[in-house]
């Protein structure tokens, strides 16, 4: 017996301090958990609960911990936030929470800011946007609530490329877009046009959302407006870019997908 607790004993203290180990960098990461998840959660709808997105991070935690090796030259805080982010990020993708109804509605709505653009030969009015879907101004509004859900592509980036951020929220399917250089500077600069002849309450929210990363209840602080409201003129921005993009540059060309 004695025999059997010295060949034992030894490892046994090696999990309980690698154990103990393991639980102390939980620990210690946590907070970065919570921050991470609250970073992602001010960018979605209601009905996603910010107790679900902490608890995928702290998998995210776990695997980061268990997995890291000194060896990648990154310290483990940086590791961490990678695999914490990607982990809940893949959790919101798993979900396809995105109701068919919302995605038609968001598409309802560039088309009506095309055909409205196209007569007009400016930027329609909600207003207009509105008498075009052949809705009150106040069901219009719901609508761009509804397609709000629509906007889970592109949440969060770590490149630092805020235009090519905003690119990627325009696009709804990457991969119909060009990625040549070339052509992403055209599309770079057709943006920017596009911009240019925006509302300026939305311009405003998109250059505070995006380029400053203010959160949408920032913004509505900045702003001096309704949460609800300021996620609306983003969402109708967007869906202007959208519109936007695909008349003057649409997902075929020159005979390429």
């Amino acid at each position: 017996m004695s025999i059997g607790t010295a060949s034992y004993g030894p490892q046994g203290s090696i999990e309980r301090d690698a154990a103990q180990t393991r639980e102390a960098l939980v620990l210690e990461h946590l907070p970065q958990v919570r921050i991470i998840a609250s970073r992602i959660y001010d960018r979605l709808p209601d009905h996603i609960f910010l107790e679900d997105l902490i608890s995928t991070g702290v998998l995210g935690l776990l695997a980061a911990i268990d997995n890291f090796d000194s060896s990648y030259q990154v310290k483990l805080r940086t590791y961490a936030e990678y695999r914490i982010h990607g982990a809940i990020m893949d959790s919101l993708r798993e979900m396809d929470y995105v109701p068919r109804d919302a995605r038609k509605k968001a598409k309802k709505i560039e088309q009506a800011i095309q055909v409205v653009q196209h007569r007009l030969g400016r930027e329609p009015l909600e207003e207009e946007i509105a008498s075009e879907l052949e809705l009150s101004t106040t069901e219009y509004q719901r609508w761009l609530v509804d397609s709000q859900e629509v906007e889970i592509h592109r949440m969060e980036s770590n490149s630092g490329d805020e235009t090519q951020d905003l690119l990627s929220v325009i696009s709804d399917d990457e991969s119909s877009w060009p990625s040549q250089i070339m052509e992403r500077a055209e599309l770079q600069r057709l943006l920017s046009l596009a911009l240019d002849r925006m509302p300026r309450q939305e311009r405003l929210v998109l250059s505070l959302y995006y380029y400053e990363e203010l959160t949408l209840r920032e913004i509505a602080e900045v702003m001096e407006m309704h949460l609800s409201r300021i996620g609306q003129l983003r969402v109708q921005a967007i869906l202007r870019l959208r519109s936007h993009l695909e008349r003057v540059w649409p997902s075929t060309r020159g005979g390429r997908e």
